[in-house]
């Protein structure tokens, strides 16, 4: 059975969980804290990061929308890159801003202030790099409203992985308790639709013992 190595909060990691089961294909998690640097999980991605995915034959598969591209290939239905070329286009220039812009702007900062220094002890966390975060946030949530006030999910009619993309970071924003639902309806609407699916409510139950998320974070209608 494939094996993806991840961590609790990692957005690239939950990306790729999403498309798995959005694709049906059975896998198993092994937790990797890739801060320890562990020289067996270098072999398999020397840059150090989740995720990695290991296929049955030992191979290892790493960067996040290669891994993305890779299982559209190996198992292209149902689709998650669906329509026309401009459509494809869409879908994959989505993925990235949220991996790229929003990860770089947002979900890296809370997760190395709030988790790995606030909560692991891995340093002094920095409240400005917080106060950047959460305003880097509303700018992003706007984005999305944007969207969503012209299309039924964020690259068009249908799901695709550029919403597995944004709800990766998303939830990883809400186990934070950093979004304020009721100053973003649009956003809210879609995020309740996305969450009704198997593929992203599997993410919702994840927890770190000793950082619980808020009440809403698992509810399908909040």
């Amino acid at each position: 059975m494939p094996i993806l190595y991840h961590h609790w909060l990692s957005p690239a990691a939950r990306f790729v969980r999403v498309l798995m089961i959005e694709k049906r294909m059975e896998f198993a998690l092994r937790i990797e804290k890739e801060w320890e640097r562990r020289p067996a999980f270098l072999t398999l991605n020397p840059a150090g990061e989740v995720p990695v995915l290991v296929m049955d034959d030992g191979k290892a598969f790493s960067g996040v929308m290669a891994i993305a591209e890779y299982l559209e290939e190996l198992a292209p239905e149902p689709a998650l890159l669906l329509g026309s070329s401009e459509d494809r286009y869409e879908a994959r220039r989505l993925s990235g801003w949220f991996h790229t812009k929003l990860g770089s702007e947002v979900t890296r900062h809370l997760v190395s202030e709030k988790l790995f220094k606030r909560f692991l002890g891995m340093g002094e966390p920095d409240s400005e790099s917080i106060r950047c975060a959460s305003h880097n946030l509303k700018i992003h949530l706007k984005y999305i409203s944007f969207l969503m006030e012209r299309r039924h999910y964020l690259a068009g009619g249908m799901f695709t992985m550029a919403d597995a993309a944004a709800a990766a970071h998303i939830s990883v924003a809400d186990y934070f308790g950093d979004i304020l639902w009721e100053e973003w309806p649009e956003v809210k609407e879609w995020y309740v639709r996305v969450k009704s699916r198997k593929s992203v409510r599997s993410l919702l139950k994840d927890r770190i013992t000793g950082l619980a998320p808020p009440k809403h974070y698992s509810q399908l209608d909040f």
